[in-house]
């Protein structure tokens, strides 16, 4: 122990050594992190509480805060990955904690939903999909640019209207919701694409193992909601009246972007709509799920031949 006592004492006795540790020292007081931190607890820190915690600073300005030195969770540069530091007091001692960063927060959530929803499902082709596949397209460039606008303008908790995108089978009406997700999450903006005609499935084999309130829920709370190919269902008053109604209705009060994607237009949806599988026409509750749509999204007829 007395060499290594010694040996730190020469260190600490070396001009180089000490310029090069005033020199770090300095450059972690100028963190923006630490310098609010040290603003924000001015009247609990003293200089002694610094000094003792220059380690705990160090450690905190060395590593990536809010993702931003990350290109992706797989990526991550923090000593625990998908875990970013904050600045604490912790008995009279300056500390660091570590939280989960907001793409663990996302792949958390997208995990979890995926475990209680199995129609989340999405073709790998659409997992990729990018707007940049859009250039020379005619057929979707109105939906494009109403994609790009959306994403330019979208902030949390502030109304706006997502797209219902119509048109013929294969047009790529699934493939822009992709690329809208995609951007979306290179924003850390978690989005989920459920497939219509299977969720409908789902949730109802859901009444037998009590999961179906959960699972509403969740569809219910998302901040950004992608209903794949809505009309391809068997419609039942069950799935409109107890199902898609209530999770329109709570999205559109709360201001909750949702998208659609459609082989029908408007009109033809809520036709769809009117009839049951039992042939009951109810003309007047398919027009409140029709209101709400209209609520919620700008209809989009995308064209083009069949891209299967």
């Amino acid at each position: 122990m007395e060499k290594i006592n010694q040996t730190l004492k020469k260190l600490a006795a070396n001009e180089n050594f000490q310029k090069r540790y005033e020199q770090e020292r300095q450059q972690v007081l100028q963190n923006p992190g630490v310098k609010a931190f040290l603003m924000q607890h001015q009247n609990e820190i003293d200089q002694t509480m610094i000094e003792k915690g220059m380690s705990k600073l160090f450690e905190y300005t060395n590593q990536s805060k809010e993702c931003n030195k990350c290109e992706s969770l797989e990526g991550c540069v923090n000593f625990m990955k998908g875990y970013h530091p904050e600045l604490v007091i912790n008995r009279n001692a300056i500390d660091v904690i570590y939280k989960r960063c907001p793409r663990k927060i996302m792949a958390d959530e997208k995990a979890k939903n995926e475990k209680l929803i199995k129609s989340l499902y999405v073709p790998k082709d659409i997992l990729k999909a990018t707007f940049e596949d859009f250039e020379g397209d005619p057929g979707r460039l109105d939906a494009g640019d109403k994609a790009a606008t959306f994403l330019m303008n979208y902030e949390s908790g502030k109304k706006a209207k997502g797209l219902y995108l119509y048109g013929k089978f294969g047009v790529g009406k699934s493939y822009i919701l992709g690329a809208i997700a995609n951007e979306l999450a290179k924003k850390q903006i978690s989005s989920m694409i459920v497939y219509v005609p299977e969720l409908f499935r789902e949730l109802k084999s859901s009444i037998a193992d009590s999961s179906l309130n959960e699972k509403i829920e969740a569809l219910k709370k998302e901040p950004i909601l992608m209903l794949d190919d809505i009309g391809a269902e068997a419609m039942s008053s069950w799935t409109r009246d107890e199902v898609l109604g209530p999770i329109l209705q709570f999205r559109m009060l709360e201001n909750l972007p949702t998208f659609f994607t459609s082989n029908f237009d408007f009109q033809g949806l809520e036709h769809h709509l009117t009839y049951s599988q039992r042939g009951e026409e109810e003309k007047m509750k398919a027009m409140r799920i029709m209101e709400r749509i209209r609520s919620l999204s700008e209809p989009v007829h995308v064209v083009g031949p069949n891209r299967r």
